[in-house]
């Protein structure tokens, strides 16, 4: 490979970081819905908060495949499936933010509910 390819391969590798980071405030987003209540419970009912998901995703998709970018932001367009790469971890810590939030529910003022309450 040549220094420009493996330039460009360096590049995509950041565009796909920074597609990762965006699938994984999905989940942030959604777990600071609510300090106790389950999502189950809450409901997605919010549209501004859907509005802001679409957004987010919106602008990391223009930033990544709009022509340009490549020389301005230094972003390069990626294939759909890497999108998906960061999507375990999102559904980790959604996950992981319900089992913290039924533990809450259901021994209020104990050891969870002092380290992890905001």
């Amino acid at each position: 490979m040549t220094y420009e390819q493996r330039k460009i391969v360096e590049f995509t590798c950041h565009t796909a970081f920074f597609t990762s980071i965006v699938v994984v405030q999905w989940a942030d987003l959604i777990i600071c819905k609510t300090r106790r209540n389950s999502l189950l419970q809450q409901g997605m009912k919010n549209r501004i908060l859907i509005f802001g998901m679409f957004a987010e995703t919106a602008l990391a998709a223009f930033l990544s495949y709009c022509p340009g970018m490549d020389i301005a932001l230094r972003m390069y367009p990626l294939k759909i499936s890497w999108w998906f790469c960061a999507f375990p971890y999102s559904l980790l810590i959604f996950i992981y933010d319900e089992i913290r939030k039924f533990i809450i529910r259901r021994q209020p003022g104990g050891w969870v509910e002092m380290e992890s309450y905001y």
